[in-house]
């Protein structure tokens, strides 16, 4: 045996488990570093959202760190010598975009920090649930830089204007109490409860109509860029198409009918 095969392999910077055919979870596997993101989580990530895409019968994902940090930024010691021109070789908005438009609900289940780049995975998700000891924080600006990621963009359309120039600007870091306070986080648990509410809500997702669900999801993220008068006309016109479905004749009969409904995503 050659002295390279002999060499332990490295452990996979993203565990990907099935609790079921229905419900995934993601969970980013540096503790050493504190969760940060490098381009192997990066690449990692992109590939098991492209490939949870393409899943017929997956219903939720869950998107999870460990117990002392969900993604604490991006990793500084990749980052330091990187050029400008070797940033933008990299794309990285290629591989945020793979998580962006995944069509199956994303929920963040988020203990310790969330930081920078951590931060921006967690507002890529569309449920955030965190723990009572979590921090929230885009403190880019104190290393001489900004986000990259959505810090700027998606934190402004969540909690407004002033509030994000203050989080940006200063790169405060908050508690999960404050960042509930000002809806940047759904739900708020205990430390040890966030994976059980996590996995609880998943399955409360996979259980519904998957197409109503796809269509909500779509149809908020997507109205919220748009005027008005042409969300609302969107709104109705994935609700005509939800008419089409036989989980909507499914879902009323079971409703007058006072029993569960079993929805097949037809």
């Amino acid at each position: 045996m050659s002295v390279a095969e002999s060499e332990p392999q490295a452990p996979p910077v993203l565990l990907v488990e099935r609790l079921s055919a229905a419900i995934a979870i993601f969970r980013i596997n540096r503790p050493e570093a504190r969760n940060a993101l490098n381009q192997a989580v990066r690449h990692a990530l992109a590939t098991a959202f492209r490939k949870a895409a393409a899943e017929s019968d997956l219903r939720c994902i869950i998107l999870a760190g460990n117990e002392s940090s969900f993604a604490a930024g991006a990793d500084i010691r990749e980052m330091v010598d990187t050029s400008a021109v070797d940033l933008h070789l990299r794309h990285n908005e290629r591989l945020w975009g793979a998580i962006a438009d995944c069509p199956v609900p994303v929920i963040a289940a988020v203990n310790g920090f969330a930081l920078g780049g951590g931060m921006e995975l967690a507002m890529h998700a569309d449920i955030i649930i965190a723990g009572r000891s979590a921090k929230f924080g885009q403190p880019e600006v104190r290393l001489g830089i900004m986000p990259g990621a959505g810090g700027t963009q998606r934190l402004a359309r969540v909690v407004g204007k002033f509030v994000a120039m203050r989080l940006c600007l200063t790169g405060a870091i908050i508690s999960a109490q404050e960042a509930q306070a000002i809806g940047l986080v759904s739900l708020l648990v205990d430390d040890d409860a966030v994976m059980p509410v996590a996995m609880e809500t998943a399955q409360e997702l996979a259980r519904l109509a998957p197409i109503a669900v796809a269509q909500i999801k779509e149809i908020i993220l997507q109205g919220a860029d748009m005027p008005l008068g042409a969300a609302l006309t969107l709104e109705r016109k994935g609700l005509q198409v939800l008419f089409a479905t036989k989980d909507k004749h499914e879902g009323m009969s079971a409703f007058l009918e006072k029993r569960q409904p079993t929805f097949l995503g037809a």
